[in-house]
């Protein structure tokens, strides 16, 4: 293992107090049932797109640190595997390594933290986050907090949000949700996968790479703890992000049914359903084992899903 010097357990908050949402997920910030709570007003300054290379980090103690950061994110499933429990990486949600501004970029996701959640019921650091993305869009386990990977990965996302200021308008910090949600049909939802998405993530589900084509379902997807197990949640992911190329071509409908059907396949189960949202109403639109039960035995009501999704 490497160790860093002057790489202490705190590097990455930057004074950060505010979330944009981003997914994502793993998307790290699409998984709240409502909206964050800020520590700071309204944003008041728009910021251009320009992170600083990875081809460019100054000489220095914080660049190995970065360099490995930018690893662990780039091929989480290789890199940590023995901390990620399917074949997922960062970048499987965020392209590129949270670079690529139209596939939820994570430039500036350091400005977004610490930021209360309601899914946790509790205020977020930015370690807290990553690791909530490893325990759930990973279905692994958590780093621990002095680790040199976790110093490493919020090293990495503190370089690329450099000169993001807490509270900036940025507007390529996508919404991955959909606030209206029309009521899926699942078996469409079947049809415009096959013919459109099996090239990338196979007619099984079980993806072309970790990078490329990741799983959307089965063993080496993300279990149903993650925010993209929500039906609003994955089909705002999916029309923003998806076809790679034309993204933001889907209508709703088209969305939600892909979403519908992709959630209704199995996948890992996350055990610990009951402690999320504390103290409040846990949305309907969680796609958990009950609700995948449900399609399958044609007993399950879309209009009662969709309605918290609105």
């Amino acid at each position: 293992m490497k160790v860093f010097a002057g790489v202490a357990t705190g590097i990455a908050l930057i004074g950060a107090m505010i979330i944009g949402a981003v997914y994502g997920d793993k998307m790290l910030n699409s998984e709240s049932a409502a909206p964050a709570t800020s520590a700071v007003g309204a944003s008041t300054t728009t910021v251009p797109y320009d992170p600083p290379s990875i081809e460019e980090v100054p000489d220095g103690p914080m660049k190995e640190a970065i360099l490995y950061g930018h690893e662990l994110v780039n091929e989480t499933n290789t890199v940590a595997a023995d901390f990620v429990g399917n074949n997922l990486s960062c970048t499987s949600c965020h392209a590129g390594a949270g670079y690529d501004r139209e596939s939820s970029s994570l430039v500036g996701v350091t400005a977004d933290y610490p930021q209360y959640m309601p899914r946790a019921g509790n205020i977020l650091t930015i370690e807290d986050r990553i690791n909530g993305c490893m325990v759930r869009s990973m279905n692994g386990k958590k780093f621990e907090i002095d680790s040199e990977e976790m110093k490493a990965m919020v090293a990495y996302f503190t370089y690329i949000s450099e000169g993001v200021p807490v509270g900036a308008d940025r507007d390529w910090a996508m919404k991955n949700t959909m606030d209206e949600v029309p009521v899926p049909n699942v078996s469409a939802g079947e049809e415009l996968y096959q013919k459109s998405c099996i090239a990338c993530h196979a007619a099984d589900g079980s993806g072309t790479g970790a990078n490329t084509g990741p799983a959307l379902w089965g063993p080496d997807s993300f279990n149903d703890g993650a925010g993209l197990s929500r039906l609003s949640k994955m089909a705002g992911y999916v029309q923003q992000n998806m076809p790679v190329g034309n993204e933001g071509s889907l209508t709703d409908q088209d969305a939600a049914d892909l979403a519908a059907f992709i959630l209704s396949q199995d996948r890992p189960e996350w055990k610990n359903h009951d402690k999320d949202f504390p103290g409040i109403e846990r949305p309907k639109d969680i796609m958990d084992k009950e609700k995948r039960q449900q399609v399958k035995d044609g007993t399950i009501n879309w209009e009662e899903v969709v309605s918290k999704a609105k």
